[in-house]
């Protein structure tokens, strides 16, 4: 694994040992953002299941202002904060540990965020919280996102997600190998969209 473009361009990322952490692949990151490019410099991102970090950390490469990293492993956690480490970044991010229910619903309550851009990628094993991550960035906790910001959701090609999530809807869904990406736009009308 490794950082594809911007200040720390091929730089290399450890993952985390086992199979309970899927790194998204080099190839699927670089589709992802081919497709953020215009947005992500200057962007606050939020990484939700965030493994070994790698998706943020390529957003903090390519000029992103911040990133939060949401991360309830321990093995995960340990290689996010050696990757961070590595490159060197001592600033421009924040680490929270626990759930990400937990970390949106605690942000919800404060009212404080403003993310313009949200990467989630749950383990494949944990389809429930697909849903459960989408239905609270679309109604409960949909304050925490800035106007105009995406949310993108990688998952099994195979499994399909909704098209609409409270105030997110689906505006793209890029398929690669067995990976897909699921892009949401927020507060999209249907004659929006059309």
């Amino acid at each position: 694994m490794r950082i594809i473009a911007g200040e720390y361009r091929s730089r290399t990322l450890e993952a985390p040992p086992g199979l309970a952490t899927r790194p998204t692949s080099d190839r699927l990151r670089e589709t992802l953002f081919n497709v953020l490019a215009p947005r992500i410099r200057g962007s606050v991102f939020l990484d939700l299941y965030a493994g070994s970090g790698a998706v943020g950390m390529e957003a903090l490469s390519r000029g992103a202002a911040s990133v939060v990293f949401v991360e309830r492993a321990e093995a995960a956690l340990k290689v996010l904060r050696a990757n961070l480490a590595r490159l060197g970044l001592t600033v421009g991010f924040r680490v929270q540990t626990g759930s990400v229910g937990a970390y949106l619903r605690k942000l919800k309550a404060g009212q404080a965020a403003g993310f313009d851009l949200v990467f989630l990628d749950p383990p494949y094993e944990a389809a429930e919280e697909y849903a459960a991550t989408l239905d609270l960035l679309g109604r409960e906790a949909e304050g925490l996102l800035a106007a105009g910001a995406f949310v993108i959701a990688e998952h099994r090609r195979k499994e399909r997600l909704e098209d609409r999530y409270g105030s997110l809807k689906r505006t793209r869904l890029l398929e690669q190998g067995d990976a897909a990406l699921s892009f949401y736009a927020v507060g999209m009308d249907d004659a929006a969209s059309e």
